[in-house]
């Protein structure tokens, strides 16, 4: 069995691996890259693999970072099933199609560009044609409903508590006469959060294929965020000023809702006088949309979110929610400066209206901009969290004076003591743990905590990278280093081979040398064989040192054999 990671190997998007026996070829996830110029350059890249000899597909969940390449899969051959929970399958038509929309209007723009500066036109990652047959593919799941995906293979998905419908994947491998189970940690969720249950324990597994995001840190608690985000709103709507939320679509945008929904019902009659004219706008068309997704999937909620709904409350409503889907009526927001809250994506401002907003929002000091999610490298939202002073939107300068959160608790990834608790919960150690879905620092801080606390040793993924793994004597040959291996083996046979050469070569001199020393030599010609025959020498002894050291520095990396481990 052979697995490639092929994204979010490096970092925390593009999530993408490829699951490889003699019969098989499953693609676990088919992320777009996100962050900055350099990251989404990735996704115009050719997958490390034929997209039509993928079998079938193993979707975690629906946020793009996960799915945003499923359309571009299919637009290269792809023609297999897409396994996947009835609630992410729902929310796949709102994301792939909204995706699609934004790269036909990016590239529409970016052409009338180029037309000016006579360049040739450019095409889209992928268009609507391409989302709508991708969709076509879809095969919802339930939860903790088992299924055969081909004779040798069979998945069960478990609850992530990350997004809706977002799972962790229990998937049986068969090969010859051996069974092996790898479980696919997708994105974990936290647990006690509103709305969405905690995330499931997996007992056992040969395999596990885990995410970092926060390997490096931990997140306050999520109650502390809530009353700094009430406080934050009042405080802003006090001096006039309007508050600015970017949001993912997906997750972050329907916890928010829930939680102005809590505040706006109990609220003391002080604080509803002042609120009673502050309106929540969730100024997003296909969150608006992913909104009523959530409305509909209430039988994947936890339990106190369907107490509201027995109750015959909303969690998703109440009498301050505004809901703005067209292009006039998010302008409009902006020209309004009554106090407000705008909740807006992307969730990272690298795209969408959030960054109308804080053009029109970030210069004026009375207002605030709270983050509430994971902001990758190179990003917008990055910048602004680590207190850059100046950014340009839209080709104009924008200075700064608006005061900026960022509210951890809120985040929908189990922070690292999430992600330890989680791991933790193996009955006993699994075979192999590969991190993934995390920057070089989380996954090694989280690899160094899960040495010292449970004795394992898993392996940080750095980069796009094989390994073949053999659960019948637990071990994991790296395939990228095992072909750098054999390529610097043949460069030492080559400086071997330069060295038998050398000794050739200072035989020869040595035998014309004694030969002329019984003759007429004279004393000049006498010393330039010596030089020779010293520089040589210096030369045989530098390269054979060189190989030695090599072949020294190969054996003491070399891992320590594995334990033997007890049978099942």
């Amino acid at each position: 069995m052979k697995i490639r990671f092929c994204g979010a190997s490096t970092g925390v998007t593009g999530s993408c691996h490829l699951l490889m026996t003699e019969q098989h070829n499953v693609l676990l996830d088919c992320g777009q890259f996100q962050g900055g110029k350099a990251q989404e350059a990735l996704n115009y890249e050719q997958f490390p693999f034929d997209p039509m000899e993928i079998e079938c597909m193993i979707l975690s969940h629906a946020h793009i970072d996960h799915c945003g390449r499923i359309p571009l899969l299919v637009k290269r051959g792809f023609r297999g099933k897409i396994y996947c929970t009835d609630a992410t399958a729902d929310l796949l038509q709102v994301m792939l199609l909204d995706s699609a929309h934004i790269h036909e209007k990016d590239t529409e723009w970016q052409n009338k560009r180029n037309a000016r500066a006579g360049k040739p036109p450019v095409e889209p990652l992928y268009t609507t044609k391409d989302a709508e047959e991708a969709l076509t593919l879809v095969a919802p799941v339930l939860y903790d409903q088992q299924i055969e995906i081909n004779e040798d293979m069979k998945i069960v998905f478990n609850d992530a508590g990350h997004i809706l419908g977002s799972a962790i994947t229990e998937i049986w491998v068969k090969e010859g006469e051996r069974e092996s189970k790898i479980v696919f940690s997708g994105d974990l969720g936290m647990t006690n959060r509103p709305i969405l249950r905690d995330p499931t324990y997996i007992k056992k597994a040969d395999c596990v294929i885990m995410e970092t995001t926060y390997g490096s840190r931990n997140h306050e608690e999520n109650a502390t965020s809530i009353k700094q985000l009430i406080d934050i709103t009042l405080k802003t709507v006090k001096r006039g000023g309007t508050v600015i939320i970017p949001a993912f679509a997906v997750g972050r945008t329907q916890e928010l809702i829930f939680e102005f929904n809590r505040f706006y019902e109990k609220a003391s009659e002080d604080y509803k006088k002042e609120l009673d004219n502050v309106d929540v706008y969730v100024d997003s068309p296909m969150a608006t949309t992913a909104t009523e997704v959530f409305r509909n999937n209430a039988q994947v909620f936890d339990e106190e979110t369907k107490e509201y709904i027995l109750r015959g409350d909303n969690p998703l409503d109440f009498k301050n929610l505004k809901f703005t889907r067209s292009t006039e009526e998010s302008q409009q927001l902006n020209f309004n400066h009554s106090p407000k809250v705008i909740i807006s994506a992307s969730g990272m401002c690298e795209a969408g209206r959030i960054r109308h907003h804080l053009k029109h929002n970030l210069w004026d000091a009375r207002n605030s901009v709270i983050f509430v999610g994971y902001q990758g490298e190179g990003t917008l939202g990055r910048a602004l969290i680590e207190g850059a002073k100046d950014v340009t939107l839209f080709g104009e300068d924008v200075h700064v004076q608006a005061e900026i959160y960022n509210l951890e608790g809120f985040s929908g990834h189990a922070d690292q003591n999430g992600l330890l608790s989680w791991i933790s919960g193996f009955e006993k150690p699994p075979k192999q743990v590969f991190l993934v879905h995390g920057e070089e620092e989380a996954k090694l801080t989280f690899a160094s905590l899960v040495k010292e606390k449970l004795g394992y040793e898993p392996i940080v993924v750095m980069g796009n990278s094989e390994y073949e793994i053999d659960m019948n004597d637990v071990s994991v040959v790296n395939m990228e280093e095992a072909k750098k291996t054999a390529a610097e083996d043949e460069e030492v046979q080559k400086v071997r081979n330069k060295i038998a050469g050398i000794h050739m070569d200072l035989e020869s001199i040595l035998y014309n040398a004694n030969m002329a020393m019984q003759s007429e030599l004279s004393e000049e010609k006498l010393v330039k064989i010596n030089n020779i025959v010293q520089e040589l020498e210096k030369a045989t002894i530098n390269l054979g040192s060189a190989v030695n050291a090599r072949e020294d520095n190969v054996e003491k990396a070399s891992p320590e054999e594995p334990e033997e481990k007890p049978a099942e």
